[in-house]
């Protein structure tokens, strides 16, 4: 009886608990129900609108193109380069599936049984997240919460969007677009930078085994990176394989095989801003941002520079640009070589002619400007203890001329060693079109971030004369005949002067801009004002305050070579105006045309007569005057003019010339304008900037000569009426011999000693 009763006790507590785990069961089921109910349509928190999910974000950078299609760089907030279900290699796909969703391709976002399993065995056998799931992580919850209430939300997330995200694309696209999504570290977002990144190669070339090694790293791209932990990306990419033969994408044999085989990397850091690390890029992002901003003024569309995925063409030319940076390099080398061995003597180098004390001013201002003053201000250091630190030794990367090299020396004598490098900018530009076709704003990126052609406004010494000769030829219908007194001539406080010191007689317009003479030029901007000159500057595209002073005659404004260079454009374009431009056209990413470049600033400046005059007297210069050596050293042969420019104290050197079809500038000189060359022989525009641009040319006539060859002739306009070819010459042997006294070639200095180069890093520290 007593068993009897315990039996149906025992019977009563059983049934209870069969009702209360029944109940809680259905309870949570029910809670569940509501709480996934809930946060579908909203209640809960904000839900990604069907605009996100129809359109998750993907930030492709912008690709930038030179002039014949070859990719040059990228903008980019991701680096990530997109790519098509097509391209991925099947074992990739393959190896996805086994790692990580073998009945990918039967659910509908959330796998029932791994759920389970997941559930029942507390994630001990592999989780329950779908690849959907994982992509809705990726799109839209992204980072897991640590509080563990808010991880439930994020789950209960990612599974609804999984369920939409299936309900919108092809299982084909949730592939892709995972690929596309994820982030395997070191810069590089996507599989296609992934591939290139760890192997060096386009996705579409994976390996076997390279696939299983990105597959592995799917799932902790830290734990399981073959750069840092090889060993580890070794047994992960085993168990890739082994789950791919599980489920038959393999066979024992590739099995065993590919398990032999070590984990081989090529690893290439991507760079941020693949970006064109270059000088031009903040010019063509500006010139691209404009566009964009009118682009969504007609269309109320808004474009990403840096995550919309568009293709951008420009009118850079990568082998001119490589052969303008080439030119650069093999002119200054040797031109800082010559700067070394001068200042040996100097205390105060690289400055010369100041005092101590200004040469402290200058270094202790540079250092103001220095990140490792400004981190030794915020931690309360004084201006004397600073100065302390930056007289200490240290181990740091220099730029020279032989590559980058680290060496032993203080912040100090580095700021002053910068200074003593020589820099330089050079721009080229097409004629008809105001295309720019190569750039080069200094002489290391890496290094000199500063740029030369577009930001750093200098004297423009006598490049300027052509402005102002164009000017009295347009205003007073001077002609190359015209004879001027070279007399000495004052105005004022103003007094010019000639850089020989000699004077008398007269010159024609043609021999004075030939000669450079400053008297001349005095004489001209006199009788003309330099109201007009400013005016036609202007309507050259000087866009630089210019002072309106008598001076400028002589150019003392500070411009850029990107305005000088524009402005002497103008002449080779007979007389029209193009700004010049580095942008081609913008394409969205499915090729739509967004922007193509219409140049609105065209402008006739003045009459191809006076363009073509000026030509001609350009050409003098290069034929018997300041620019001679082109012809005597270089063997520049063909139509060519051109003008040199020397500032004051030699503190810079211009040369600007122009082939019919090209019309290219160069500025040298240092980063301040106390450094330069004490004698003219070595700073004048003519030894300085001039041997980069015959450089330069040679090299296009020999490596391009299907575009750029010597028999190109400037045309004559039509019904051109002017004979001043023969016009009565004056006597100017003196100068002449004078000029010749002065170009002593460049190479023939240099053999003071070949091996000075070798102490250019150590020079300052001493």
């Amino acid at each position: 009886m007593l068993k009897k009763k315990n039996r149906i006790k025992i019977n009563s507590y059983f049934r209870v608990l069969i009702f209360y785990f029944w109940f809680l069961f259905f309870i949570g089921i029910s809670t569940f129900f509501i709480v996934f109910y809930a946060i579908s349509k909203g209640y809960l928190g904000t839900l990604p609108s069907t605009k996100d999910i129809e359109n998750p974000t993907m930030e492709v950078g912008s690709e930038v193109y030179d002039s014949n299609g070859i990719l040059l760089g990228r903008f980019f907030s991701e680096n990530r380069t997109l790519i098509t279900y097509q391209q991925l290699p099947k074992n990739l796909v393959n190896a996805l599936i086994a790692k990580e969703d073998i009945r990918f391709r039967y659910h509908s976002g959330i796998d029932a049984k791994s759920l389970l399993r997941a559930i029942l065995l507390l994630g001990k056998k592999g989780g329950g997240s779908t690849i959907s799931q994982q992509l809705a992580k990726l799109l839209f919850t992204r980072a897991s919460a640590k509080n563990k209430l808010q991880r439930i939300y994020q789950k209960l997330l990612e599974w609804i969007m999984a369920i939409e995200l299936e309900k919108r694309y092809t299982k084909e696209e949730i592939i892709t677009m995972y690929y596309n999504k994820f982030d395997f570290l070191y810069n590089a977002k996507g599989i296609e930078t992934a591939s290139h990144t760890y192997f060096n190669k386009k996705v579409s070339e994976l390996n076997l085994g390279e696939c299983a090694i990105l597959v592995g790293m799917l799932e902790n791209p830290s734990l399981y990176n073959p750069k840092n932990y090889p060993s580890r990306a070794k047994k992960q990419r085993n168990l890739v394989l082994y789950q791919m033969k599980k489920y038959n994408f393999l066979n024992g044999f590739q099995y065993e095989k590919e398990l032999k085989k070590p984990i081989t990397i090529h690893f290439k850091m991507q760079k941020k801003d693949f970006e064109l690390l270059t000088y031009y890029g903040e010019f063509l992002k500006k010139e691209v941002q404009e566009s964009l901003n009118e682009y969504q003024e007609k269309t109320g569309l808004k474009l990403n520079l840096y995550s919309s995925g568009l293709k951008i063409y420009t009118s850079i030319d990568a082998k001119m640009q490589d052969l303008a940076e080439k030119a650069v390099r093999k002119h200054l080398t040797k031109l800082q070589i010559l700067f070394n061995h001068f200042q040996k003597k100097n205390k105060n180098a690289p400055f010369s002619n100041i005092s101590q004390e200004k040469t402290k001013r200058i270094l202790t201002s540079s250092m103001h400007r220095n990140p490792l003053y400004q981190n030794l201000k915020q931690k309360g250091f004084t201006e004397e203890k600073i100065i302390e630190e930056f007289k200490k030794p240290q181990l740091i990367r220099l730029f020279t001329w032989n590559g980058s090299k680290k060496v032993l020396i203080s912040p100090w004598n580095f700021i002053r060693y910068q200074k003593s490098i020589i820099q330089a900018g050079l721009l080229s530009i097409e004629p008809s079109t105001g295309f720019i076709k190569s750039w080069v704003g200094g002489v290391d990126f890496n290094y000199f971030q500063y740029d030369h052609v577009a930001q750093t406004q200098r004297q423009v010494g006598s490049v300027f004369k052509p402005i102002l000769y164009a000017t009295a030829i347009n205003e007073l219908h001077y002609n190359p005949c015209t004879r001027i007194s070279n007399e000495k001539f004052h105005l004022g406080k103003w007094n010019p002067r000639n850089s020989n010191g000699k004077y008398g007689g007269t010159f024609t317009l043609k021999d004075g801009l030939a000669f450079s003479v400053n008297t001349i030029s005095a004489r001209i901007i006199s009788q003309v004002t330099p109201g007009p000159v400013i005016q036609l500057a202007k309507k050259m595209g000087i866009e630089s305050s210019i002072p309106d002073h008598l001076s400028i005659a002589l150019g003392a404004a500070d411009l850029t070579l990107y305005e000088m260079t524009g402005a002497f454009n103008t002449f080779t374009n007979y007389g029209i105006y193009l700004k010049p431009s580095l942008l081609v056209k913008i394409e969205d990413e499915n090729g739509n045309l967004i922007k193509e470049h219409i140049d609105i600033s065209r402008r006739q400046v003045f009459s191809e007569e006076v363009a073509y005059i000026m030509l001609k007297l350009m050409q003098g210069v290069v034929q018997y005057g300041t620019a001679n050596r082109l012809k005597k050293y270089y063997n520049i042969i063909g139509d060519v003019v051109g003008k040199t420019g020397t500032t004051n104290e030699n503190s810079d050197g211009w040369f600007i010339g122009m082939v019919p079809n090209l019309t290219t500038g160069v500025w040298v000189g240092w980063e301040d304008r106390f450094t330069h060359f004490d004698n003219i022989k070595f700073g004048q525009g003519a030894n300085m900037a001039l041997p980069i641009w015959a450089y330069y040319m040679n090299s296009l006539y020999k490596k391009m000569n299907l575009i750029y060859y010597e028999k190109l002739l400037f045309r004559k306009p039509k019904n051109y009426q002017y004979h001043w070819e023969k016009c009565e010459e004056s006597i100017l042997d003196q100068e002449e011999k004078k000029d010749k006294e002065e170009e002593d070639s460049l190479e023939e200095i240099i053999d003071i000693n070949n091996n000075l180069n070798t102490e250019n890093n150590k020079y300052y520290d001493k």
